[in-house]
């Protein structure tokens, strides 16, 4: 009987494991607002190549001054079938980057679209994706 609880114990916590990456996960809509669209004009301070979304770090500069932004991005996997790689985007950049803000207000967005200060556009989510 002891063994069966054992391996019955043991059952649950894969199971509970191996569910914790789709609750970290989280759609669009949870964390952004479709109603509240951003256009950020700034310089890249950092791009982060990390899972499940790669972000870039901008100064942008704010009614009330200097800003630091963070735009969410698709998967580093989405991104090379697309054309980048970690270094398409390096500090010192300058970006424009629409998107939509999050739901809470913080100076966090998700990027539909980045383009160089000279108008060439380096990134267009994906229509398949979970933004709108």
């Amino acid at each position: 009987m002891r063994s069966a609880l054992i391996a019955f114990a043991a059952v649950l916590a894969g199971i509970a494991m191996l569910s914790m990456p789709a609750l970290a996960h989280h759609s669009f809509a949870a964390e952004f607002d479709v109603d509240q669209p951003v256009e950020l004009q700034g310089t890249v301070l950092e791009v982060e190549w990390v899972n499940p979304h790669a972000w870039i770090h901008l100064a942008v500069e704010g009614d009330a001054g200097p800003e630091q932004w963070a735009a969410e991005l698709g998967s580093p996997n989405l991104l090379m079938r697309n054309g980048w790689r970690s270094d398409s985007l390096k500090p010192g950049d300058e970006v424009v980057v629409t998107g939509h803000r999050a739901r809470d207000g913080s100076l966090l967005a998700s990027a539909r679209t980045v383009r160089m200060k000279d108008g060439e556009r380096i990134f267009n989510a994906g229509s398949s994706g979970e933004q709108p």
